[in-house]
């Protein structure tokens, strides 16, 4: 199998960035490519902050946040991501958008090189047959933010191969977090059990159960949360959470998955959480407040 030198990140947002962050902290050079190369500069210039916050706490010395830094390297030109030994597709979350990233990148792969999606719900068995390599194709998935979470899901397709899921496994494990094996079902283990439920508490503030402040005070006072969940909804993105509920609703054909009607409104809107200024809460003033 191929060693792991040079990882490439595709795509520079919230998530691809954390993974660029924890990739060349643990020492792994990296190409960090977007279709924007001003969306590159901001997630340089993000990396760099978090980086300064983990020095200023003592998580990270301050010569190893200026190495991290030298080891990425802004990669506009999605055919040099070719030379990356790892490939770790993170763009936003929509099957086809994800397919036709692969599709471009195949001619330039060397024929040893590894393909992962950070996909959070969809079928790795799909993506992957839209490679040359389905065998040499995994999930790993990053929870958010990556460079605080300590979980990376690990999820085979059909045709991943064992040598492939075990280089894998020691990628993840040599960026300092623990794995977790997911079966290729729809949302795999974390977002089935989480997304339905923030999912259920906008149903809870639809249905007028509760107010979104009283929601959230509940579940991090009455289920010790560290965040509510209509809060965790504006930090993920609201577009995420009702893309995964409409993978887990066509994929599992439960009615028990149904996005709740407010979240699609919100998502119409353009009130899409903290990216957006304004979801569940609005985040334009000093303070968050709630927007119902």
């Amino acid at each position: 199998m191929t060693e792991i030198k040079t990882v490439g990140v595709i795509g520079a947002g919230q998530m691809g960035g954390g993974i660029a962050h924890v990739c060349a902290l643990a020492g792994y050079d990296v190409l960090l490519n977007d279709l924007s190369p001003e969306r590159i500069a901001e997630s340089l210039a993000r990396i760099e902050r978090n980086l300064s916050r983990q020095v200023s706490k003592g998580v990270v010395a301050e010569a190893d946040m200026r190495a991290a830094l030298s080891r990425i390297r802004p990669t506009p030109e999605l055919a040099a991501i070719g030379q990356a030994d790892l490939t770790i597709e993170s763009a936003t979350e929509d099957e086809e958008t994800k397919k036709q990233i692969f599709r471009a990148l195949q001619p330039h792969l060397s024929p040893g090189a590894l393909l992962a999606s950070n996909t959070s719900s969809i079928s790795i068995t799909r993506l992957a047959s839209s490679t040359d390599r389905p065998e040499r194709f995994i999930g790993l998935h990053f929870m958010n933010p990556a460079p605080l979470m300590n979980l990376v899901e690990i999820i085979r397709g059909i045709a991943t191969d064992a040598a492939t899921y075990d280089v894998a496994v020691a990628f993840a494990k040599s960026l300092g977090k623990t794995t977790a094996n997911a079966e290729d079902f729809p949302a795999f283990i974390v977002n089935r059990v989480l997304v339905p439920m923030i999912n259920e508490a906008i149903y809870t503030l639809y249905e007028g159960v509760g107010t979104v402040e009283a929601i959230d005070t509940a579940m991090k006072l009455g289920a010790n949360h560290p965040m509510g969940p209509l809060e965790l909804g504006d930090f993920i993105g609201l577009d995420t959470v009702l893309s995964i509920m409409n993978v887990l609703h066509d994929g599992l054909a439960d009615s028990k998955y149904r996005p709740c009607p407010l979240l699609v409104k919100y998502v119409e809107a353009g009130w899409l959480g903290r990216k957006a200024g304004r979801g569940f809460y609005d985040y334009r003033g000093e303070h968050p407040v709630p927007t119902r």
